[in-house]
């Protein structure tokens, strides 16, 4: 656990990355040819180490159910259902991609089945991307989560042990679900009588602070997008939205990142621990090796961290 470093490199436009499940390949490649000779350079070393993603390995008895969790185009999720039977300890998961088009919940196939494999009840989700109006992601989100506990499965949903777990801007919606509780009434994402309280928050490389990944122009401007403007002209949602301001949260936070990340800086990670540690929350800063994708791959240090993580309930 540790608490120091930066540093990031360009992104491909619109946050796209070649090996990204949500991005046809087509269009990757159509992205990597006005990306310039660096970023195809680190594309091809990407292509050539085989990290196109890994295919999911499913366990035995492991079932998978699709359901909507409510009318508008991308409010949908997948339940990964373990081979235990009943109530189980349930993680809650929210894909990257910079909040842009292109991403979905398919970037996550990978951890979803080895958490179900490892007896974890798993409810992946998918939401509006920023180019729809804001708050409609954060909404998206806020309602996935709470369909945890009223869904298909929801039988199977040990509530005292719900983890909400998002790599890069899933990180960023997986902290603010974290944060709910303190978001003022009649703001996208405030809680209602009954609202169950997640007992752990994974961020897995995340964009954890985003007045500074504004600041920082992370993803060609994603942050902006999200929000519908800079943090000088919409401070009010940047209140809402940014993890810092709604700490501290009450609940257990483990942050898992890499120095090596070229997507989301360290320093996203470094900027978070230290606002919540000033607030007196219980967060942890996991350093692991690798790049800003190692988060997908069940075989890496960086997932084993997250795993670590969930058995410390």
């Amino acid at each position: 656990m540790i608490g120091s470093g930066a540093g990031h490199e360009p992104d491909l436009p619109g946050g796209a990355q070649p090996w990204s499940a949500g991005v046809s390949r087509r269009r990757a490649l159509g992205l990597l040819g006005v990306a310039g000779a660096a970023v195809v350079g680190v594309a091809e070393a990407v292509r050539s180490r085989g990290r196109i993603g890994p295919r999911p390995q499913i366990v035995a008895g492991t079932t998978r159910s699709v359901e909507r969790y409510g009318e508008q185009a991308h409010r949908t999720g997948e339940w990964w259902l373990p081979p235990a039977a009943g109530p189980r300890p349930t993680v809650v998961l929210v894909h990257g991609g910079y909040w842009r088009p292109g991403y979905d919940r398919h970037l996550e196939d990978a951890v979803a089945a080895d958490l179900a494999g490892r007896g974890y009840l798993v409810w992946n989700i998918d939401y509006s991307p920023s180019s729809r109006p804001w708050p409609a992601t954060l909404a998206d989100v806020a309602a996935g989560y709470d369909h945890t506990f009223v869904g298909e499965h929801a039988a199977r949903v040990d509530r005292d042990r719900v983890a909400v777990v998002g790599h890069s801007a899933g990180g960023q919606l997986a902290l603010w679900l974290a944060g709910r509780p303190r978001i003022g009434p009649s703001e996208v994402g405030t809680v209602h009588p009954g609202y169950v309280v997640p007992a752990l928050a994974v961020g897995q490389a995340p964009v954890a602070a985003l007045t500074l990944a504004a600041q920082q122009g992370l993803g060609g401007g994603a942050v902006a997008a999200l929000l519908g403007g800079t943090p000088a002209q919409v401070p009010l949602r940047y209140a809402v939205a940014d993890p810092v301001a709604l700490l501290p949260t009450g609940i257990r936070t483990v942050l898992i990142h890499g120095r090596a990340d070229t997507a989301v800086p360290f320093s996203q990670s470094e900027a978070y621990l230290a606002a919540a540690t000033a607030a007196g929350g219980s967060c942890r800063l996991a350093e692991v090796p690798g790049d800003h994708f190692v988060h997908l791959d069940p075989r890496t240090e960086a997932v084993a961290r997250l795993r670590e993580a969930l058995d410390r309930w």
